[in-house]
């Protein structure tokens, strides 16, 4: 196989699953891991990927970048949809007390299946108090009349559309709900949960902190990657929803955390 075709196969191979490792290619083309190593280096110099320890990530993938919440809101559309149907099962057909969204695209979902189950919900029960900083997410629970809404202010971040800042962290801080479910932009065994911007993982933090029960929902895409700043170690979180088992080192450091991973 020549140089060219096997750069071809690996940024194919970027493009469906985001990673790749450099032991994993060199068995896969047959070619020993230097080759592996030259290939990855002519692709990052062309652009296609960034180079971390180990292998490679697609380009948008490095610990900085962020897509738009309208960008991110149309991919994994239906594994999001099934990790907030899976999520909200953290939350008993009985349940009636407090409930923190945090801002995302999978917690949106959430939020669209906990509207939507209140609305179907016969003979209907108690109002549920919900609070969020995230403006996308604030309408769909302010239409349900089963939920009574707080939204937490401060400075919007218009890349998620999401309160970020000193006061929203100190309103958070002042709260004590019930269960949190929180996003993230990566997950893994040695760095945690993590996002791109400072402002964002302090009020992911706080959020955390703040919650009874804390609930991660990521899809597949998230587990193994590290972004700039960290907000949680895993021994912060009780409960991981996702659509696929994690890598084996990610789910021994799960189980040693305690967190349970409930599969979509």
């Amino acid at each position: 196989m020549y140089a060219v075709e096997r750069q071809q196969l690996i940024e194919r191979i970027l493009g469906e699953e985001g990673r790749v490792v450099v032991v994993d290619l060199a068995r896969r083309f047959d070619v020993t891991t230097e080759t592996v190593r030259r290939d990855l280096g002519a692709l990052e110099e062309a652009g296609s990927l960034v180079r971390v320890h180990g292998g490679a990530v697609a380009k948008d993938a490095d610990s900085t970048s962020e897509p738009t919440v309208v960008e991110r809101a149309s991919r994994h559309g239906a594994a999001k949809t099934a990790i907030a149907e899976r999520a909200l099962m953290a939350l008993g057909p009985e349940f009636h007390g407090s409930v923190f969204i945090d801002a995302g695209t999978t917690t949106a979902a959430v939020a669209a299946g906990l509207a939507e189950r209140l609305r179907s919900a016969q003979p209907r029960g108690p109002r549920i108090e919900a609070v969020t900083h995230s403006l996308t997410i604030a309408p769909t629970l302010a239409a349900t009349d089963d939920v009574s809404l707080t939204v937490v202010g401060g400075r919007i971040r218009g890349i998620t559309a999401a309160a970020v800042g000193v006061d929203t962290v100190s309103a958070i801080r002042r709260l004590r709900p019930d269960v949190a479910f929180v996003g993230t932009n990566g997950v893994s065994a040695d760095f945690g949960l993590s996002t791109p911007d400072p402002d964002e993982a302090s009020v992911k933090s706080a959020i955390v902190k703040s919650a009874r029960r804390v609930v991660v929902v990521a899809d597949a895409s998230k587990h193994d990657r590290e972004l700039l700043v960290t907000f949680a170690s895993l021994d912060d979180i009780d409960v991981l929803v996702t659509d696929a088992e994690p890598p084996a080192a990610l789910a021994a450091a799960l189980a040693d955390a305690g967190v349970e991973v409930w599969i979509a």
